[in-house]
């Protein structure tokens, strides 16, 4: 991790220095240990195309996303305008999120507030540079005819409608894709989304979590696709459950590519 060049927008600002793209790492990827794992491989792969991008640091804050979905507009309109005020400041045109709350929120909300950027969720950016070479694929890698299934998450799914691209970035692994009985329009949430995260579950039969990872299994894929923080840790929970962690693993995309990367000497 040490030889990883990740430089914040203080930083370059010193310099007189604009990256090309902002990395906003939000707060899952900054804090929680198993969401770190994605910032790193993201910022290698970064690193490896020889992408100039940088990164807040201490000035990133909350996207408000949370205080929204749990219905405290105040909370969330302080933690926007106080973002939009640090990425105004630094003239950031183009912010790429391995985080599709974050995804959906800077794109679609931040713009009431006077916040436009043009934000793209790190998929979408991994499959434009696989499309373009700039990512070379190992023959026969790890994953090479290996049962693959997607979690469609629901900010960059049905919100967003991206669909293609994450299972672009997939086949790009020479795994074998298989679908979920419930994918693409008709997926099924992980049970974290709309601020579920936070809080305990509604009485019922059986968690949410449990029922998708049930459907995940039922494709006999021995690794599950996330693109989201919150589905690798509801998707990971569900595998424990199920005690079917040692043989499913679960990956975001980012961690896949960084695996399977032909590595310049």
């Amino acid at each position: 991790m040490s030889n990883l060049r990740i430089p914040t927008m203080a930083e370059l600002a010193a310099e007189n220095r604009e990256p090309e793209i902002l990395f906003w790492v939000g707060c899952a990827g900054s804090f929680d240990s198993r969401a770190q794992k994605v910032t790193v491989a993201f910022c290698k792969i970064l690193n490896a195309v020889g992408m100039d991008f940088a990164i807040l640091g201490n000035e990133e804050s909350c996207t408000g996303d949370p205080a929204r979905r749990a219905g405290n507009e105040f909370a969330f309109q302080m933690q926007a305008l106080q973002n939009i005020e640090v990425l105004n400041m630094y003239n950031i045109k183009k912010i790429v999120t391995t985080c599709p709350h974050c995804f959906n929120t800077l794109k679609n909300e931040y713009p009431e507030l006077g916040g436009n950027y043009d934000v793209v969720h790190h998929t979408q950016l991994l499959q434009q540079l696989i499309d373009e070479g700039r990512i070379k694929m190992k023959e026969g890698g790890e994953f090479k005819g290996k049962r693959i299934t997607y979690h469609d998450s629901c900010y960059m799914g049905r919100v967003n409608g991206v669909y293609e691209a994450p299972r672009k970035v997939l086949e790009s692994l020479d795994g074998d894709l298989v679908e979920m009985k419930r994918c693409k329009s008709n997926g099924l949430c992980c049970g974290a989304g709309g601020a579920q995260m936070w809080k305990e579950d509604e009485p019922g039969d059986k968690r949410v979590n449990i029922e998708r990872i049930e459907e995940a299994l039922e494709t006999g894929a021995k690794v599950v696709a996330a693109n989201c923080p919150f589905c690798l840790t509801m998707m990971g929970d569900g595998l424990k459950a199920k005690e079917q962690q040692e043989e499913v693993m679960v990956y975001d995309l980012a961690e896949l590519i960084v695996n399977n990367m032909e590595q310049e000497q």
